[in-house]
């Protein structure tokens, strides 16, 4: 049930060795005693390389493998649950990997038990793993990539003479593969890759202001990543568009989230509905299965099954088979996100969430074709657009939000002018609650894939 990794003379160790030396700790532990095991063996390589000013910085080349094991031991008589005992090692010779064994089994001999620790139930694990998409290598040297990134960042300062400076740009090339299998029968992994390019120029205008801005293209497969001219130059007319940035009064108006802001609300939505911090009750949104969370117009989705997807398997980190699931339908809250623990701790089943959410999209059922940037500033009418946060201003306890920010002030749909030194501030319940509207513009960072979000209302601190 292990996806064969293509022909690639860069991978230190083969799938069938990943495989071999998985089952030998597996069998390691069943001799010691242990009643389960599970284990993880991976193997990869990368490059990176960064140039400022057209100079090259760096150049890293990196190769990387390590194994973790862990050990169950069963409850003495008249208790239930499993003792356990993790070890890791990035020493793949016999020796060391017995040693490893040997350690993890020696920590499970003097932890607690827990109740709700152990493998997944055989009926979780997933037998028939599909190919998603998500290993396209990209043979690319040292020279190549630094190119690459010449380019970008020559596009980023020839966009206007007021990009005087920057603070560089990259190109980076990650290329791996794992076995994942357990005591079980479950045996599983897959290659994967990883490459982005990234510019941050920076915009002067006299002698005393300056701006920076950033942008990057992050794919799977090289070919789909954004044109190197293009990041530069869209980058530089970010850093640009922050020249001569005043301050705002404070006043509460309604708020625009720009996209790659707005998928770091998904976010926060993901970490209150997280089986970790549901069992922990250290979220806002505890006890909120079938409750309206969000604003009506509104679904959730978390689609491990996309092909190329940055969030895509066939099996989550314990094995267990993923699928398609609506989160939030119409603002309800119709699922968690659960490892088989965080589920035995609240007595729901595993939603093939260990390790957590996958490739997330949020869309709004008013949402048409032309409600893009513009038409979102045009709802938006008067009030904040904001393209930047700073600090880590928000409590997943109790839902409270406050962070500095950039932006621009907005009237009438048209943008006015650059603001900076503001803070924006509310509680997330109320902020989710008050979605007006998300914009056509798409755009997937990491897992998350969300238009530009308006909320009807938040608190603009400044002068």
């Amino acid at each position: 049930m292990t996806m064969a990794t293509p022909a690639s003379p860069t991978f230190a160790y083969s799938t069938e060795t990943l495989q071999s030396l998985a089952q030998h700790v597996l069998h390691l532990a069943k001799a010691l005693g242990a009643s389960d095991c599970s284990t993880e063996f991976s193997d990869g390589h990368g490059l990176s390389v960064s140039v400022r000013k057209g100079a090259v910085e760096t150049i890293e080349h990196n190769r990387d493998k390590g194994m973790g094991v862990t050990i169950y031991l069963p409850a003495e008589a008249g208790q239930q649950g499993y003792r356990r005992g993790h070890a890791s090692s990035s020493d793949f010779s016999l020796d060391a990997l017995k040693a490893t064994v040997q350690a993890a089994y020696d920590i499970a001999r003097y932890t607690a038990v827990d109740d709700c620790a152990g493998l997944p139930e055989p009926e979780s694990l997933q037998n028939s793993p599909h190919d998603l998409g998500l290993y396209t290598p990209w043979n690319i040297d040292a020279t190549t990539a630094i190119q690459i990134a010449q380019t970008t960042e020559a596009a980023a300062f020839a966009t206007s003479k007021q990009i005087r400076n920057s603070d560089g740009a990259s190109v980076h090339a990650q290329h791996g593969h794992f076995i994942l299998a357990n005591s079980r029968g479950f045996m599983g992994g897959y290659p994967y890759s990883r490459h982005s390019i990234a510019c941050a120029p920076i915009a002067q205008s006299g002698r005393n202001i300056m701006q920076r801005d950033d942008w990057y293209s992050s794919q799977r497969d090289p070919a789909k990543l954004a044109a190197p001219a293009a990041i530069g130059r869209y980058a530089a007319e970010r850093a640009l568009a922050r020249l001569h940035a005043r301050r705002l009064s404070t006043r509460r108006v309604p708020v625009l989230f720009e996209a790659p802001l707005a998928a770091g609300l998904l976010g926060a939505l993901t970490q209150a509905l997280s089986g970790g911090a549901l069992y922990r009750q250290s979220s806002f949104l505890l006890n909120s299965l079938g409750q309206q969370v969000l604003a009506p117009h509104l679904q959730v989705w978390d689609d491990p099954t996309l092909q190329g997807g940055m969030g895509s398997a066939s099996f989550d980190d314990e094995g267990c088979r993923t699928a398609r699931r609506q989160i939030i339908k119409d603002g309800v809250v119709a699922g968690y996100f659960l490892s088989t623990y965080s589920g035995r701790k609240l007595g729901l089943p595993t939603t093939g969430n260990a390790g957590g959410a996958h490739n997330l999209s949020l869309t709004s059922t008013q949402t048409i074709p032309n409600d893009d940037l513009p038409a979102m500033l045009r709802k938006l009418g008067t009030g904040l657009f904001v393209t930047e946060l700073m600090g880590q201003g928000v409590n997943y306890v109790t839902g409270d939000y406050s962070r500095g920010a950039f932006g621009y002030w907005v009237e009438n749909g048209v943008i006015q002018y650059p603001v900076e030194e503001i803070t924006i501030a509310s509680n997330l319940k109320t902020m989710l609650r008050d979605i007006v509207a998300v914009g056509a513009d798409y755009l997937t960072r990491g897992t998350k894939t969300t238009g530009s979000i308006l909320i009807e209302s938040m608190q603009v601190a400044g002068n």
